[in-house]
């Protein structure tokens, strides 16, 4: 098979050719009909933090078609179309029956979608109705981890949100916020290239003021009941304490390996909550899924390109600066 393949960190991904993979007892290959580019796969290839190195086959949010069983795969059939999830477990452990299998004792980031093939278990698999196609397939995990903060956040009806990046966990944040009810959703950003698609997704207001980011967010809101981190770079968590009201919530969704501070007398002297957020449960995987199969145009417009593989190399890099995109997905 033909994949895209990490060679060093901060080298570009380059094609090869791969042995198709076979699959062990209770697991099963899946022909990969879409993958989603993560900006963590971005990361990955740049920060030894994540612990990624050369032969590595990125790609988390990916769907496709089921090809190969092996033996003890029960619940999945030859042909299904699912959407993998990539939060790699056993399936049998109490954290797994509750839904939860980021907390597995065998846990582990799932990752080759940027492959023709990947191998995975019947338990990551969910299977897709026929309203959703492999395209709403590869959306779902980015979607369950804003909806995932959003539960966390404990948001309600009414509430005022602002969030911090527009990227696609940004974005999905919006579109589940002003599901739930909130009043008005700010999201703020330094650049406007996402303006229309952030107000299109279910925000109520966009901003984007480089010098003067705290008061922009005054402006536009007021301060805020939850401010929503999405971006994951040091500096935004001391700039949410100020954007937030007393005893607001400042939720943690942005991935930041490098250190950070902040002024604790500021959070304290407001009485922030200051909570993270992390991966999902199978439940909040599922409703996603349940949001696009009931009609939920707002969530695909997170996708602005789908390419080929052998395109992937020149695409990721060129993903590395600020373009118009959002989500690229791969089409193996």
């Amino acid at each position: 098979m033909r994949a895209a393949v990490m060679q060093q960190l901060g080298q570009p991904l380059r094609i090869e050719r791969l042995p198709d993979p076979t699959p062990g007892p209770g697991e099963l290959v899946v022909r990969v009909g879409r993958c989603g580019i993560c900006g963590s796969d971005l990361h990955m290839t740049e920060d030894p933090a994540y612990g990624k190195g050369p032969g590595t086959v990125l790609g988390h949010e990916f769907a496709g078609e089921v090809v190969a069983l092996g033996r003890g795969t029960d619940g999945i059939g030859l042909g299904d179309l699912v959407s993998v999830i990539p939060l790699a477990s056993c399936g049998q452990c109490a954290a797994c029956l509750a839904g939860e299998p980021a907390w597995c004792a065998g846990f582990g980031l799932q990752g080759g979608g940027y492959a023709e093939y990947a191998v995975t278990r019947p338990n990551q698999c969910v299977r897709l109705p026929k309203t959703a196609s492999l395209a709403d397939g590869a959306i779902i995990e980015p979607l369950a981890v804003a909806l995932h903060g959003v539960n966390m956040s404990g948001l309600q009806p009414g509430d005022r949100v602002l969030i911090l990046g527009a990227g696609p966990i940004g974005l999905a944040v919006a579109f589940w916020a002003r599901r739930r009810g909130a009043s008005a959703v700010v999201l703020q950003d330094i650049a406007t290239h996402q303006r229309e698609r952030a107000l299109a997704i279910g925000a109520t207001d966009f901003v984007a003021d480089r010098d003067d980011p705290v008061g922009a967010a005054a402006r536009a809101l007021g301060a805020a009941d939850i401010v929503f981190e999405c971006v994951g770079r040091p500096g935004l968590i001391a700039q949410a304490v100020r954007q937030v009201r007393n005893r607001g919530t400042i939720l943690l969704l942005g991935l930041c390996t490098q250190p950070d501070t902040f002024n604790s007398f500021a959070m304290l002297s407001k009485e922030v909550r200051l909570i993270t957020s992390a991966f999902f449960t199978r439940q909040e995987y599922e409703a996603a899924l349940d949001a696009l199969d009931a009609g939920a145009v707002e969530p695909r417009l997170l996708i602005t390109g789908t390419i080929a593989l052998e395109d992937t190399p020149a695409r990721f890099e060129a993903l590395r600066h600020r373009t118009d995109d959002c989500k690229v997905l791969i089409a193996p």
